[in-house]
């Protein structure tokens, strides 16, 4: 096994952070990896084992992930995957972690529930010489995990709000009264869409009505729209919600109170993912936007991974490049200050086809 190699060598491998989505840095483009990221570095014929503590199955996006990594470390790669869906339970997902350290694996991916907690059991990996792979959300202790691959996202709630103001300005809009529908409660995409965005409307006097947990799925926000379209009925002309299942539910329930939205209707639906589903809704004109979180990262692990065992240095961060995908084609770009405080600006992609835009 290779892992007692790096027991002693973590801080050492550990490299500087990339820059955030839109900078200078050598983190690959979204899909834009054409390396293999195989087990080059394995003893001959011995398989890598790791261990993958994904959150659940709650939406298209976190499917999507989870065939990627399946598909990163398949038996052909010269991986064998022990994968446990901990179906957003984070007790559940610590105990998946401790029985990989039981089961001795070589590395170990999580994509974390929650963000706080983990102090204890990454230090048990740590001391068993397991180096961890983090993805997707984040963990508030990066010291005690080697890598981390995913979204910045509250530049993502930065991005929905800065792509807010410069639409309701286009249109002449100027009173913004808003309903979100939150993530998972204390997920780090939850954290940063609602704090980026959150920005944006206290800057502007956006009012706000109200905030509720939709736990990133249909069902969700389905059952929080159906309570918003009886307590803020015509009062609201603004629905945000943090990933298209979410949206899926809320047009659903704006669909039977008889709330028309979308593109020049009553309401403006923001949502996040861009799933090719999302897409498609993008391309009607059912939602005016829809920012992307990439899913795709199990061939961003496999290349740490493989470096690793090749004894080389490996990026602390590595951010995805996601666009931003909109309905109308009345704004080309927009310029913003990101979570780094850099002045970026992303150019606005209209969706033409959905197939093709879509990352999954």
């Amino acid at each position: 096994m290779k892992k007692r190699i790096f027991a002693g060598l973590l801080t050492a491998i550990m490299a500087a952070s990339l820059v955030a989505c839109g900078g200078s840095g050598s983190a690959p483009a979204a899909g834009g990896d054409d390396s293999s990221g195989g087990a080059d570095g394995k003893d001959s014929g011995e398989a890598i084992v790791v261990g993958f503590a994904q959150v659940g199955h709650e939406s298209d996006w976190r499917n999507a992930s989870t065939n990627s990594v399946k598909d990163a470390f398949s038996k052909d790669k010269g991986y064998d995957l022990q994968f446990v869906d901990c179906d957003n339970d984070s007790a559940k997902q610590i105990e998946a972690v401790r029985q990989f350290i039981q089961d001795d694996v070589d590395y170990i991916v999580i994509d974390p529930i929650v963000s706080t907690g983990w102090d204890t059991v990454l230090t048990e990996c740590d001391d068993a010489g397991i180096p961890v792979i983090v993805i997707d959300r984040t963990i508030e202790d990066s010291k005690k995990y080697i890598s981390w691959v995913g979204s910045e996202f509250m530049n993502e709630g930065l991005a929905s709000g800065a792509w807010l103001k410069a639409y309701a300005e286009a249109k002449g809009i100027k009173d913004l009264n808003i309903l979100v529908i939150e993530g998972s409660n204390g997920s780090s995409a939850q954290i940063g869409r609602t704090d980026g965005f959150k920005k944006y409307a206290d800057e502007e006097g956006w009012t706000i009505l109200d905030s509720q947990d939709g736990d990133f799925t249909q069902d969700g926000g389905q059952k929080v729209m159906e309570s918003y379209c009886k307590s803020y009925a015509g009062k609201f002309n603004v629905v945000v919600c943090q990933n298209d299942n979410e949206a899926f539910g809320a047009m659903d329930a704006m669909k039977a109170a008889g709330v028309s939205y979308g593109v020049d209707k009553d309401v403006i639906l923001i949502s996040f993912d861009a799933c090719k589903a999302g897409l498609e809704y993008v391309q009607s004109g059912d939602i005016n936007a829809d920012f992307m979180c990439y899913p795709l990262q199990g061939e961003y692990c496999a290349k740490i991974i493989d470096q690793l065992e090749k004894g080389e240095e490996v990026d602390k961060q590595t951010f995805m490049q996601e666009p931003w995908y909109v309905a109308e084609d009345i704004l080309k770009d927009i310029t913003y200050t990101n979570n780094a405080g850099e002045e970026v600006t992303e150019e606005l992609v209209q969706v033409t086809d959905a197939a093709s835009q879509a990352s999954y």
